[in-house]
């Protein structure tokens, strides 16, 4: 599970790494354009950089695919819980288990239904207009992101039936920093800690 954990956050930080990092470089490359620089501007007009929006939002599909499974896993989704956290504690189990696997069954048909897809693509000739990749290469997300989302579904139900607790996330960690020790939380020390 290790492996896919960290595959998972590899691949949504990577994603969203080189998604603003090339419109950074359209962006610029547009207006440097238009700049009146002799040489430089003829130069960057040969440059053909109308395929980055494509890729770019090919990049964020993925990356909310699988971005979608990792809220699951870590329990960053949104979730209006007031009413079920009121109900007593074997109704609440019920209403949890019976929403996680809703959400499993629903991503499941997701999956199915973009598998599908893909699938029938995948025997075509359909290209993406400026990037020309098989079409069936960018919907692929569809079915690998659902069906990763259903597993994460699944895995959580499975500890909630096991352990009685679903993943939380803590608004107020910050990953690398500590409690306790660090000059930020601790404060300046004052003249008798200084001896």
């Amino acid at each position: 599970m290790k492996i896919l954990d960290r595959l998972e956050e590899w691949l949504i930080a990577s994603l969203m790494g080189a998604a603003t990092l090339l419109i950074f470089v359209a962006v610029i490359h547009r207006y440097a354009a238009g700049l009146p620089i002799p040489g430089v501007q003829d130069w960057l007009l040969h440059i053909n950089l109308s395929w980055a929006q494509e890729l770019c939002i090919f990049m964020f599909v993925w990356m909310a695919k699988f971005g979608a499974a990792y809220g699951v896993r870590t329990g960053i989704h949104v979730g209006v819980d007031v009413l079920v956290n009121r109900l007593n504690a074997p109704m609440r189990r019920k209403v949890v288990l019976f929403g996680l696997f809703a959400g499993a069954l629903f991503t499941a048909v997701v999956g199915t239904l973009g598998a599908r897809l893909v699938w029938g693509l995948s025997h075509t000739d359909q290209t993406t207009p400026d990037l020309e990749l098989p079409s069936w290469i960018a919907y692929l997300a569809v079915p690998l992101g659902s069906y990763l989302m259903c597993f994460r579904f699944l895995q959580v139900a499975v500890q909630f039936w096991t352990t009685g607790e679903l993943p939380r996330h803590d608004h107020s960690h910050v990953e690398g920093l500590e409690a306790g020790g660090d000059a930020a939380t601790t404060g300046p020390m004052d003249a008798g800690e200084r001896k």
